[in-house]
Protein backbone atom coordinates (compact mmCIF):
# COMPACT_ATOMS: atom_id res chain seq x y z
CA UNK A 1 0.00 0.00 0.00
CA UNK A 2 1.49 3.11 -1.61
CA UNK A 3 0.86 6.65 0.45
CA UNK A 4 2.14 9.60 -1.13
CA UNK A 5 2.01 12.85 0.82
CA UNK A 6 1.62 15.94 -1.32
CA UNK A 7 2.97 19.02 -0.15
CA UNK A 8 1.05 22.65 -0.42
CA UNK A 9 3.28 25.36 -0.91
CA UNK A 10 2.42 28.66 1.32
CA UNK A 11 1.53 30.28 -1.82
CA UNK A 12 -1.15 28.36 -3.15
CA UNK A 13 -3.43 28.52 0.07
CA UNK A 14 -6.12 30.93 -0.35
CA UNK A 15 -7.34 32.09 2.77
CA UNK A 16 -10.98 33.55 2.48
CA UNK A 17 -12.48 35.48 4.77
CA UNK A 18 -15.66 36.90 4.50
CA UNK A 19 -16.30 40.77 3.76
CA UNK A 20 -18.18 42.74 6.18
CA UNK A 21 -21.67 43.75 6.09
CA UNK A 22 -21.77 47.31 5.32
CA UNK A 23 -25.08 49.13 6.74
CA UNK A 24 -26.16 52.32 4.94
CA UNK A 25 -26.72 55.59 6.63
CA UNK A 26 -30.59 55.59 6.43
CA UNK A 27 -30.41 51.89 7.03
CA UNK A 28 -28.58 52.52 10.58
CA UNK A 29 -31.26 55.77 11.08
CA UNK A 30 -34.23 53.56 10.44
CA UNK A 31 -33.41 51.20 13.18
CA UNK A 32 -32.67 54.15 15.51
CA UNK A 33 -36.22 55.33 15.07
CA UNK A 34 -37.56 51.74 15.39
CA UNK A 35 -35.77 51.66 18.96
CA UNK A 36 -37.50 54.76 20.02
CA UNK A 37 -40.80 53.54 18.75
CA UNK A 38 -39.61 49.86 20.70
CA UNK A 39 -38.89 51.69 24.30
CA UNK A 40 -41.29 54.56 23.76
CA UNK A 41 -44.74 53.09 23.29
CA UNK A 42 -46.93 55.94 24.51
CA UNK A 43 -46.17 57.23 21.33
CA UNK A 44 -48.44 56.14 19.31
CA UNK A 45 -50.67 54.22 22.66
CA UNK A 46 -51.61 57.14 23.86
CA UNK A 47 -53.00 58.80 21.01
CA UNK A 48 -55.10 55.10 20.34
CA UNK A 49 -56.17 54.92 23.84
CA UNK A 50 -57.63 58.68 23.83
CA UNK A 51 -59.35 57.79 20.19
CA UNK A 52 -60.74 55.32 22.17
CA UNK A 53 -62.73 56.89 24.65
CA UNK A 54 -63.66 59.83 22.34
CA UNK A 55 -65.22 57.05 19.76
CA UNK A 56 -67.22 55.73 23.04
CA UNK A 57 -68.40 59.19 24.03
CA UNK A 58 -69.48 59.24 20.42
CA UNK A 59 -71.25 56.29 20.42
CA UNK A 60 -73.44 56.97 23.34
CA UNK A 61 -74.08 60.37 21.99
CA UNK A 62 -75.39 58.38 18.90
CA UNK A 63 -78.90 57.84 20.45
CA UNK A 64 -79.75 61.74 19.81
CA UNK A 65 -78.75 62.13 16.10
CA UNK A 66 -81.54 61.26 14.22
CA UNK A 67 -83.79 63.32 16.08
CA UNK A 68 -80.82 66.22 15.77
CA UNK A 69 -80.65 65.37 11.75
CA UNK A 70 -84.42 65.69 11.62
CA UNK A 71 -84.45 69.14 13.54
CA UNK A 72 -81.95 70.15 11.15
CA UNK A 73 -83.71 69.87 7.46
CA UNK A 74 -84.58 73.42 7.75
CA UNK A 75 -80.57 74.92 7.38
CA UNK A 76 -79.42 75.75 4.39
CA UNK A 77 -75.63 73.46 3.46
CA UNK A 78 -73.41 75.97 5.03
CA UNK A 79 -75.15 75.61 8.27
CA UNK A 80 -76.10 72.01 8.12
CA UNK A 81 -72.17 71.22 7.74
CA UNK A 82 -71.46 73.78 10.57
CA UNK A 83 -74.34 71.58 12.74
CA UNK A 84 -73.07 67.89 12.34
CA UNK A 85 -69.37 68.67 12.17
CA UNK A 86 -69.00 69.82 15.76
CA UNK A 87 -67.80 66.24 16.71
CA UNK A 88 -65.20 65.86 13.96
CA UNK A 89 -64.07 69.13 14.58
CA UNK A 90 -63.56 68.43 17.93
CA UNK A 91 -62.20 64.70 17.75
CA UNK A 92 -59.30 66.64 15.53
CA UNK A 93 -58.59 69.18 17.61
CA UNK A 94 -58.43 66.73 20.51
CA UNK A 95 -55.92 64.19 18.58
CA UNK A 96 -54.12 67.46 17.66
CA UNK A 97 -53.93 68.68 21.61
CA UNK A 98 -52.59 64.81 22.30
CA UNK A 99 -49.73 65.12 20.12
CA UNK A 100 -48.05 68.24 22.03
CA UNK A 101 -48.84 66.43 25.04
CA UNK A 102 -47.04 63.38 23.89
CA UNK A 103 -44.57 64.93 22.17
CA UNK A 104 -43.46 67.55 25.01
CA UNK A 105 -43.13 64.48 27.24
CA UNK A 106 -41.11 62.22 24.75
CA UNK A 107 -38.51 65.20 23.96
CA UNK A 108 -38.31 65.68 28.25
CA UNK A 109 -37.05 61.89 27.88
CA UNK A 110 -35.26 61.33 24.84
CA UNK A 111 -32.06 62.15 26.24
CA UNK A 112 -32.22 62.27 30.09
CA UNK A 113 -34.18 58.67 30.24
CA UNK A 114 -30.94 56.85 28.87
CA UNK A 115 -28.28 59.01 30.77
CA UNK A 116 -30.67 57.63 33.97
CA UNK A 117 -30.79 54.67 33.56
CA UNK A 118 -27.35 54.11 31.98
CA UNK A 119 -28.33 52.50 28.65
CA UNK A 120 -26.53 55.40 27.14
CA UNK A 121 -23.37 53.07 27.96
CA UNK A 122 -24.83 50.40 25.41
CA UNK A 123 -26.04 52.87 22.80
CA UNK A 124 -22.93 54.18 22.33
CA UNK A 125 -20.77 50.75 22.06
CA UNK A 126 -22.24 50.55 18.91
CA UNK A 127 -21.32 52.01 15.96
CA UNK A 128 -24.38 54.78 15.63
CA UNK A 129 -23.20 58.43 15.73
CA UNK A 130 -24.03 61.13 18.50
CA UNK A 131 -25.99 63.17 15.25
CA UNK A 132 -27.54 59.64 14.19
CA UNK A 133 -28.87 59.23 17.46
CA UNK A 134 -30.09 62.72 17.88
CA UNK A 135 -31.75 62.96 14.80
CA UNK A 136 -33.65 60.46 15.01
CA UNK A 137 -35.03 61.08 18.04
CA UNK A 138 -35.81 64.53 17.30
CA UNK A 139 -37.86 62.81 13.81
CA UNK A 140 -40.45 61.59 16.74
CA UNK A 141 -42.10 64.96 17.42
CA UNK A 142 -41.55 66.44 13.90
CA UNK A 143 -42.61 63.78 12.04
CA UNK A 144 -43.86 60.39 14.02
CA UNK A 145 -46.21 61.69 15.83
CA UNK A 146 -47.86 64.39 13.28
CA UNK A 147 -48.14 61.23 11.39
CA UNK A 148 -49.75 59.21 13.43
CA UNK A 149 -52.07 61.60 15.00
CA UNK A 150 -53.23 62.26 11.54
CA UNK A 151 -53.59 59.15 10.40
CA UNK A 152 -55.64 58.60 13.97
CA UNK A 153 -57.93 61.31 13.25
CA UNK A 154 -58.85 60.91 9.92
CA UNK A 155 -59.40 56.80 11.39
CA UNK A 156 -61.55 58.23 13.94
CA UNK A 157 -63.21 60.56 11.38
CA UNK A 158 -64.04 57.05 8.80
CA UNK A 159 -65.68 55.16 12.10
CA UNK A 160 -67.92 58.02 13.10
CA UNK A 161 -69.16 58.52 10.08
CA UNK A 162 -69.96 54.80 9.15
CA UNK A 163 -71.56 54.62 12.73
CA UNK A 164 -73.60 57.55 12.26
CA UNK A 165 -75.03 55.86 8.80
CA UNK A 166 -75.78 52.66 10.68
CA UNK A 167 -77.82 54.38 13.43
CA UNK A 168 -79.97 56.86 10.81
CA UNK A 169 -80.42 53.97 8.63
CA UNK A 170 -81.86 52.24 11.30
CA UNK A 171 -83.83 54.73 12.27
CA UNK A 172 -85.34 55.60 9.04
CA UNK A 173 -83.52 58.61 8.54
CA UNK A 174 -81.74 59.11 5.23
CA UNK A 175 -77.69 59.38 4.89
CA UNK A 176 -77.41 61.22 1.59
CA UNK A 177 -77.43 64.31 3.08
CA UNK A 178 -74.83 63.42 5.62
CA UNK A 179 -72.14 62.17 3.28
CA UNK A 180 -72.86 65.48 1.15
CA UNK A 181 -72.18 67.60 3.93
CA UNK A 182 -69.22 66.02 5.62
CA UNK A 183 -66.30 65.89 3.28
CA UNK A 184 -64.32 63.11 5.15
CA UNK A 185 -61.66 63.22 2.22
CA UNK A 186 -61.14 66.95 1.92
CA UNK A 187 -60.93 67.37 6.25
CA UNK A 188 -58.42 64.87 5.90
CA UNK A 189 -56.25 66.80 3.35
CA UNK A 190 -56.84 70.27 5.49
CA UNK A 191 -55.97 68.38 8.56
CA UNK A 192 -53.03 66.76 7.27
CA UNK A 193 -52.06 70.06 6.09
CA UNK A 194 -52.27 71.93 9.14
CA UNK A 195 -50.84 69.23 11.32
CA UNK A 196 -47.80 69.14 8.80
CA UNK A 197 -47.18 72.82 9.33
CA UNK A 198 -48.32 73.94 12.63
CA UNK A 199 -48.12 70.95 14.71
CA UNK A 200 -44.66 69.86 13.43
CA UNK A 201 -42.96 72.95 11.32
CA UNK A 202 -44.06 75.84 13.62
CA UNK A 203 -43.21 74.32 17.10
CA UNK A 204 -39.72 72.65 16.09
CA UNK A 205 -37.44 75.19 17.88
CA UNK A 206 -40.17 74.24 21.69
CA UNK A 207 -39.63 70.33 20.80
CA UNK A 208 -35.56 70.91 19.94
CA UNK A 209 -35.14 73.09 23.18
CA UNK A 210 -36.13 70.67 25.19
CA UNK A 211 -34.28 67.91 23.74
CA UNK A 212 -31.26 69.83 24.36
CA UNK A 213 -32.43 70.28 27.85
CA UNK A 214 -32.82 66.29 28.27
CA UNK A 215 -29.58 66.00 27.44
CA UNK A 216 -27.99 68.35 29.65
CA UNK A 217 -30.47 68.83 32.99
CA UNK A 218 -30.00 65.90 36.11
CA UNK A 219 -33.54 65.76 37.24
CA UNK A 220 -37.23 67.94 36.56
CA UNK A 221 -36.41 68.42 32.96
CA UNK A 222 -39.43 70.01 32.31
CA UNK A 223 -38.94 72.43 35.23
CA UNK A 224 -35.48 73.25 33.84
CA UNK A 225 -37.15 73.92 30.28
CA UNK A 226 -39.54 76.09 31.41
CA UNK A 227 -37.50 78.34 34.02
CA UNK A 228 -35.83 80.32 31.28
CA UNK A 229 -38.99 81.02 29.35
CA UNK A 230 -40.23 82.16 32.45
CA UNK A 231 -37.32 83.95 33.90
CA UNK A 232 -36.99 86.01 30.39
CA UNK A 233 -40.59 86.30 30.48
CA UNK A 234 -40.52 88.08 33.76
CA UNK A 235 -37.85 90.39 32.76
CA UNK A 236 -39.58 91.41 29.59
CA UNK A 237 -42.70 91.95 31.68
CA UNK A 238 -40.95 93.85 34.85
CA UNK A 239 -38.78 96.20 32.28
CA UNK A 240 -41.26 96.95 29.49
CA UNK A 241 -44.66 95.77 30.73
CA UNK A 242 -45.12 93.42 27.49
CA UNK A 243 -45.26 89.49 26.75
CA UNK A 244 -43.85 89.07 23.53
CA UNK A 245 -41.82 86.41 24.60
CA UNK A 246 -44.26 84.27 26.15
CA UNK A 247 -46.81 84.38 23.79
CA UNK A 248 -43.89 83.67 20.71
CA UNK A 249 -43.06 80.31 22.36
CA UNK A 250 -46.68 79.47 23.75
CA UNK A 251 -47.74 80.26 19.72
CA UNK A 252 -45.01 77.93 18.71
CA UNK A 253 -45.85 75.34 21.18
CA UNK A 254 -49.67 75.22 20.22
CA UNK A 255 -49.05 75.69 16.18
CA UNK A 256 -51.19 79.54 16.85
CA UNK A 257 -49.41 82.15 14.47
CA UNK A 258 -48.41 79.88 11.77
CA UNK A 259 -49.82 81.81 8.57
CA UNK A 260 -50.85 78.93 6.75
CA UNK A 261 -54.35 79.29 6.39
CA UNK A 262 -57.32 81.55 5.29
CA UNK A 263 -59.93 82.14 7.87
CA UNK A 264 -62.91 83.10 8.22
CA UNK A 265 -64.60 84.77 11.34
CA UNK A 266 -67.19 81.76 10.86
CA UNK A 267 -64.78 79.06 10.39
CA UNK A 268 -62.30 79.05 12.57
CA UNK A 269 -61.55 75.40 12.54
CA UNK A 270 -58.66 74.46 10.49
CA UNK A 271 -60.50 70.86 9.09
CA UNK A 272 -63.44 73.45 8.28
CA UNK A 273 -63.86 73.45 4.37
CA UNK A 274 -64.44 76.78 4.34
CA UNK A 275 -60.74 77.47 5.28
CA UNK A 276 -58.27 77.78 2.51
CA UNK A 277 -54.57 76.89 2.65
CA UNK A 278 -52.05 79.49 1.78
CA UNK A 279 -48.60 77.01 1.52
CA UNK A 280 -47.04 79.42 -0.14
CA UNK A 281 -47.50 82.53 1.90
CA UNK A 282 -46.31 79.81 4.95
CA UNK A 283 -43.22 78.64 3.35
CA UNK A 284 -42.17 82.51 2.32
CA UNK A 285 -42.86 83.58 6.51
CA UNK A 286 -40.03 84.56 8.04
CA UNK A 287 -40.83 82.99 11.26
CA UNK A 288 -40.45 79.51 9.65
CA UNK A 289 -36.95 80.18 9.00
CA UNK A 290 -35.95 81.69 11.43
CA UNK A 291 -37.43 78.66 13.50
CA UNK A 292 -35.77 76.26 11.69
CA UNK A 293 -32.67 78.05 12.12
CA UNK A 294 -32.87 78.20 15.74
CA UNK A 295 -34.17 74.37 15.60
CA UNK A 296 -30.67 73.56 13.83
CA UNK A 297 -28.45 75.01 16.75
CA UNK A 298 -30.55 73.27 19.32
CA UNK A 299 -30.06 69.98 17.59
CA UNK A 300 -26.36 70.52 17.27
CA UNK A 301 -26.08 71.57 21.17
CA UNK A 302 -28.03 68.31 21.97
CA UNK A 303 -25.53 66.26 19.67
CA UNK A 304 -22.66 67.86 21.31
CA UNK A 305 -23.95 67.25 24.94
CA UNK A 306 -24.63 63.97 23.96
CA UNK A 307 -21.77 62.86 23.13
CA UNK A 308 -19.63 64.42 26.23
CA UNK A 309 -22.61 63.93 29.17
CA UNK A 310 -22.18 61.22 31.72
CA UNK A 311 -24.65 58.81 32.76
CA UNK A 312 -26.60 60.37 36.07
Amino acid sequence: MNIQSETIHPSRVVVQTAAPATISPWQTFYWCVRRELWENRSVYLAPLGVAAVFLLGFLISLTRLPAKIRGLSGLDAVHYHDAIAVPYDMAAGLMMLIGIVVSVFYCADALYGERRDRSILFWKSLPVSDTTTVLAKASVPFVIVPAIVSATAIAMHLIMLLLSSVVLAASGVSVVTLWTQLSVFQMALLMIYHIATAHALWPMPVYSWILLVSGWARRAVILWAVLPVIAIAGIEAIAFQSWHFAELVGSRLIGGGATNVVQSPDHMFPTNPMVHPTPFHFLMAPGLWGGLLVTAIFLALAIRMRRYRAPI
